[in-house]
Protein backbone atom coordinates (compact mmCIF):
# COMPACT_ATOMS: atom_id res chain seq x y z
CA UNK A 1 0.00 0.00 0.00
CA UNK A 2 1.98 3.02 -1.22
CA UNK A 3 1.16 6.09 0.87
CA UNK A 4 2.48 9.65 1.04
CA UNK A 5 4.33 10.37 4.28
CA UNK A 6 3.75 6.95 5.90
CA UNK A 7 6.61 4.73 7.05
CA UNK A 8 5.81 1.67 9.17
CA UNK A 9 8.51 0.24 11.45
CA UNK A 10 8.75 -3.27 12.87
CA UNK A 11 7.08 -3.45 16.32
CA UNK A 12 5.10 -0.23 15.70
CA UNK A 13 1.36 0.16 15.18
CA UNK A 14 -0.16 2.16 12.33
CA UNK A 15 -3.88 3.03 12.27
CA UNK A 16 -5.26 3.22 8.72
CA UNK A 17 -8.54 4.28 7.19
CA UNK A 18 -9.22 2.29 4.00
CA UNK A 19 -11.57 4.08 1.61
CA UNK A 20 -10.10 3.94 -1.94
CA UNK A 21 -11.67 1.15 -4.04
CA UNK A 22 -8.26 -0.36 -4.94
CA UNK A 23 -7.26 -0.55 -1.26
CA UNK A 24 -10.63 -2.00 -0.30
CA UNK A 25 -9.81 -4.80 -2.75
CA UNK A 26 -6.30 -5.08 -1.27
CA UNK A 27 -7.71 -5.35 2.26
CA UNK A 28 -10.19 -8.02 1.17
CA UNK A 29 -7.31 -9.91 -0.49
CA UNK A 30 -5.18 -9.69 2.68
CA UNK A 31 -8.00 -10.73 5.03
CA UNK A 32 -8.76 -13.81 2.88
CA UNK A 33 -5.13 -14.92 3.11
CA UNK A 34 -2.60 -14.20 5.85
CA UNK A 35 -3.85 -10.81 7.15
CA UNK A 36 -0.62 -9.14 6.06
CA UNK A 37 0.40 -6.36 3.69
CA UNK A 38 3.16 -3.78 3.36
CA UNK A 39 3.01 -0.03 3.66
CA UNK A 40 5.57 1.83 1.59
CA UNK A 41 6.44 5.48 1.16
CA UNK A 42 5.58 7.23 -2.10
CA UNK A 43 8.61 9.16 -3.35
CA UNK A 44 8.36 12.91 -2.66
CA UNK A 45 8.76 13.66 -6.39
CA UNK A 46 5.42 11.90 -7.08
CA UNK A 47 2.19 13.54 -5.95
CA UNK A 48 0.59 10.10 -6.32
CA UNK A 49 1.83 6.75 -7.52
CA UNK A 50 1.12 5.11 -10.88
CA UNK A 51 3.90 2.49 -11.16
CA UNK A 52 6.39 0.70 -8.87
CA UNK A 53 9.13 3.25 -9.61
CA UNK A 54 6.96 5.89 -7.85
CA UNK A 55 7.47 4.37 -4.39
CA UNK A 56 10.33 3.00 -2.29
CA UNK A 57 10.97 -0.73 -2.54
CA UNK A 58 12.17 -1.02 1.04
CA UNK A 59 9.23 -1.25 3.45
CA UNK A 60 7.77 -3.12 6.41
CA UNK A 61 5.30 -5.96 6.19
CA UNK A 62 2.57 -5.67 8.80
CA UNK A 63 -0.10 -7.87 10.36
CA UNK A 64 -3.69 -6.64 10.54
CA UNK A 65 -4.30 -6.68 14.30
CA UNK A 66 -7.80 -5.22 14.19
CA UNK A 67 -10.20 -4.33 11.39
CA UNK A 68 -13.64 -2.73 11.59
CA UNK A 69 -15.67 -2.62 8.39
CA UNK A 70 -18.33 0.05 7.88
CA UNK A 71 -21.64 -0.07 6.01
CA UNK A 72 -20.25 2.21 3.26
CA UNK A 73 -17.47 -0.29 2.44
CA UNK A 74 -14.70 1.64 4.20
CA UNK A 75 -12.66 0.16 7.05
CA UNK A 76 -10.56 1.23 9.98
CA UNK A 77 -7.69 -1.03 10.87
CA UNK A 78 -4.55 -1.26 12.95
CA UNK A 79 -1.45 -2.67 11.25
CA UNK A 80 1.45 -3.94 13.36
CA UNK A 81 4.88 -3.88 11.74
CA UNK A 82 6.62 -7.27 11.64
CA UNK A 83 9.70 -7.29 9.36
CA UNK A 84 11.72 -5.03 7.13
CA UNK A 85 11.32 -6.22 3.54
CA UNK A 86 12.54 -5.40 0.06
CA UNK A 87 10.30 -5.80 -2.97
CA UNK A 88 12.22 -8.02 -5.39
CA UNK A 89 9.63 -8.13 -8.19
CA UNK A 90 5.97 -7.46 -8.85
CA UNK A 91 3.40 -10.12 -9.72
CA UNK A 92 0.68 -7.52 -10.11
CA UNK A 93 0.62 -3.71 -10.38
CA UNK A 94 -3.11 -2.95 -10.59
CA UNK A 95 -5.53 -2.42 -9.00
CA UNK A 96 -2.99 -2.69 -6.14
CA UNK A 97 0.61 -3.93 -6.24
CA UNK A 98 1.47 -7.47 -5.21
CA UNK A 99 5.21 -7.92 -4.71
CA UNK A 100 7.55 -10.79 -4.08
CA UNK A 101 9.51 -9.84 -0.97
CA UNK A 102 12.82 -10.60 0.66
CA UNK A 103 12.92 -10.27 4.44
CA UNK A 104 15.83 -8.03 5.43
CA UNK A 105 17.58 -9.11 8.58
CA UNK A 106 19.11 -6.45 10.74
CA UNK A 107 22.87 -6.52 10.94
CA UNK A 108 23.16 -6.63 14.68
CA UNK A 109 26.72 -5.57 15.31
CA UNK A 110 26.65 -7.87 18.35
CA UNK A 111 25.90 -6.11 21.60
CA UNK A 112 29.11 -4.18 21.98
CA UNK A 113 29.98 -1.46 24.48
CA UNK A 114 29.30 1.02 21.66
CA UNK A 115 25.83 -0.42 21.00
CA UNK A 116 24.96 -0.18 24.71
CA UNK A 117 26.25 3.42 24.87
CA UNK A 118 24.22 4.39 21.79
CA UNK A 119 21.12 2.81 23.35
CA UNK A 120 21.69 4.76 26.58
CA UNK A 121 21.99 8.00 24.60
CA UNK A 122 18.67 7.27 22.83
CA UNK A 123 16.99 6.69 26.22
CA UNK A 124 18.49 9.93 27.56
CA UNK A 125 17.09 11.88 24.58
CA UNK A 126 13.73 10.12 24.98
CA UNK A 127 13.62 11.28 28.62
CA UNK A 128 14.15 14.87 27.42
CA UNK A 129 11.29 14.53 24.93
CA UNK A 130 9.08 13.14 27.71
CA UNK A 131 9.67 16.29 29.76
CA UNK A 132 8.45 18.24 26.73
CA UNK A 133 5.18 16.27 27.00
CA UNK A 134 5.90 14.05 24.01
CA UNK A 135 5.69 10.50 25.20
CA UNK A 136 4.76 6.97 24.37
CA UNK A 137 1.78 5.29 26.07
CA UNK A 138 2.54 4.43 29.76
CA UNK A 139 2.83 0.66 29.16
CA UNK A 140 5.33 1.18 26.32
CA UNK A 141 7.14 3.82 28.38
CA UNK A 142 7.65 1.39 31.29
CA UNK A 143 8.74 -1.32 28.86
CA UNK A 144 11.31 0.94 27.17
CA UNK A 145 12.81 1.98 30.51
CA UNK A 146 13.90 -1.62 31.10
CA UNK A 147 14.40 -2.62 27.49
CA UNK A 148 17.27 -4.85 26.54
CA UNK A 149 16.19 -5.08 22.89
CA UNK A 150 17.94 -2.09 21.34
CA UNK A 151 16.58 -2.86 17.89
CA UNK A 152 13.02 -2.58 19.19
CA UNK A 153 14.00 0.60 21.06
CA UNK A 154 15.32 2.19 17.84
CA UNK A 155 12.21 1.22 15.86
CA UNK A 156 9.64 2.35 18.45
CA UNK A 157 11.34 5.65 19.25
CA UNK A 158 11.88 6.43 15.55
CA UNK A 159 8.27 5.57 14.79
CA UNK A 160 7.02 7.94 17.48
CA UNK A 161 9.45 10.86 17.45
CA UNK A 162 11.00 11.20 13.99
CA UNK A 163 8.51 13.23 11.98
CA UNK A 164 10.26 13.62 8.62
CA UNK A 165 9.21 10.75 6.27
CA UNK A 166 12.55 10.68 4.39
CA UNK A 167 14.48 10.44 7.67
CA UNK A 168 12.16 7.64 8.75
CA UNK A 169 12.75 5.89 5.40
CA UNK A 170 16.53 6.29 5.83
CA UNK A 171 16.34 4.63 9.25
CA UNK A 172 14.13 1.85 7.94
CA UNK A 173 16.63 1.05 5.18
CA UNK A 174 19.67 1.01 7.49
CA UNK A 175 20.59 -2.61 8.23
CA UNK A 176 23.28 -1.86 10.85
CA UNK A 177 21.79 -1.43 14.33
CA UNK A 178 24.66 0.81 15.46
CA UNK A 179 24.24 3.09 12.45
CA UNK A 180 20.46 3.14 12.97
CA UNK A 181 20.99 4.22 16.59
CA UNK A 182 23.44 6.94 15.45
CA UNK A 183 20.91 8.27 12.94
CA UNK A 184 18.19 8.21 15.59
CA UNK A 185 20.37 10.20 18.00
CA UNK A 186 20.99 12.86 15.34
CA UNK A 187 17.30 13.06 14.45
CA UNK A 188 16.18 13.21 18.11
CA UNK A 189 18.68 15.98 18.82
CA UNK A 190 17.19 17.89 15.88
CA UNK A 191 13.66 17.31 17.23
CA UNK A 192 14.67 18.52 20.70
CA UNK A 193 16.43 21.55 19.18
CA UNK A 194 13.41 22.57 17.11
CA UNK A 195 11.03 22.00 20.06
CA UNK A 196 13.15 24.35 22.19
CA UNK A 197 12.89 27.21 19.65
Amino acid sequence: MPLPGAVLFPHALLPLYIFEPRYRKMLEHALQRDRMFSVTLIKPSCPEWHAPEDFFHFATVGLIRACVGRDDGTSNLVLQGLHRVRFSSFQQETPFPIARIDIIESRNDTATVETEALGEKVLELYRKLKRAERRLPPKVDRYLAQLGDLEMLADLVASTFVDDPLRRQRMLEESSLNQRLRLLITYLQDEIGSAAV
